[in-house]
């Protein structure tokens, strides 16, 4: 296998809590304290996506609401097209990738307007075929899908439909299992394996997206051939909202990203049977026969 630099992507998601100088302060520390490669946000169009039904339910998790009910809380912690296009500005200007992901059509269809480098489909929308169509046929950069509650048929087609529509050089799917957090033996690790042996050269890359404590397995899923590692990111994990707990803090990101670099410095074979470091050694310590 050959290993590519790993690309390393800081979800802040939703952990800027509905606040712009928030959502600012996570993009200048994931560039220049984490130096990661990218931050992506998420964009809803809530009526679009929710029932009235659900719209109107109070929130499942009371402490963690920032309304009176699901839809007021969405509400609060969603930015409009033109907060997207100054969160991208400001991106540009710490020198990282802005990117989001898009929960429904309308979304889609803003976030695509402000051409983003690429754009993220959660795994609750993979089976949108809608958005996923109009998304192949009106935008032109990558665009990432992750492969969370998905089951093998459901996969299977969306690959398809990217390989029918001429975009599949333009794909990448993501490892990926949906909860908060993830206990480890649900991470599974090796469907990596499996989905690179079903999808390499088929894909533009493989990920995984980890919603797990801690940043060892990441590193693993990196030798297992994941080019792309997305974990979800926040200021302080103990700020009000359901992703804060599952998230990594910046001094965890930035030894994450840290590791991955170093990790892929290791990952190769000896140039030659001695190499130069040993050589010094074995001139001083080989055991010689009298």
């Amino acid at each position: 296998m050959q290993y590519k630099k790993p690309y390393f992507i800081a979800e802040a998601g939703c952990n800027h809590m509905g606040q712009m100088e928030i959502a600012k302060d996570l993009i200048e520390t994931a560039a220049h304290y984490c130096k990661a490669d990218a931050i992506k946000f998420q964009k809803r169009c809530n009526r679009e996506l929710l029932t009235p039904e659900q719209y109107d339910a109070p929130h499942p998790n009371p402490a963690n609401s920032y309304g009176d009910t699901y839809g007021a809380h969405r509400e609060f912690l969603e930015f409009n097209q033109e907060q997207h296009a100054q969160l991208k500005a400001w991106c540009e200007a710490a020198g990282i990738t802005y990117s989001t992901s898009v929960w429904d059509l309308t979304s889609a269809k803003e976030i695509a307007a402000i051409e983003p480098e690429f754009i993220k489909i959660p795994s609750a929308c993979n089976n949108n075929n809608e958005m996923l169509g109009w998304l192949c046929e009106n935008y032109k950069g990558e665009i990432q899908v992750s492969l969370g509650m998905t089951n093998l048929e459901e996969e299977k087609a969306l690959v398809q439909l990217f390989t029918d529509l001429g975009r599949a050089q333009d794909l990448v799917i993501f490892s990926c299992t949906s909860g908060y957090p993830v206990p480890y033996p649900d991470i599974c690790l090796l469907e990596l394996t499996r989905i690179r042996e079903a999808y390499e050269g088929k894909v533009k890359a493989i990920g995984f997206s980890g919603h797990h404590l801690g940043i060892a397995v990441d590193i693993a899923a990196y030798t297992l051939g994941a080019e792309v590692i997305e974990r979800h990111y926040t200021i302080d994990k103990t700020w009000k909202g359901t992703d804060h707990g599952a998230s990594l803090e910046p001094d965890e990101t930035q030894r994450l990203v840290r590791d991955l670099s170093n990790v892929m410095e290791a990952l190769r074979n000896k140039s030659k049977e001695i190499l130069d470091i040993e050589q010094v050694q074995r001139d001083k310590l080989k055991y010689r026969k009298a």
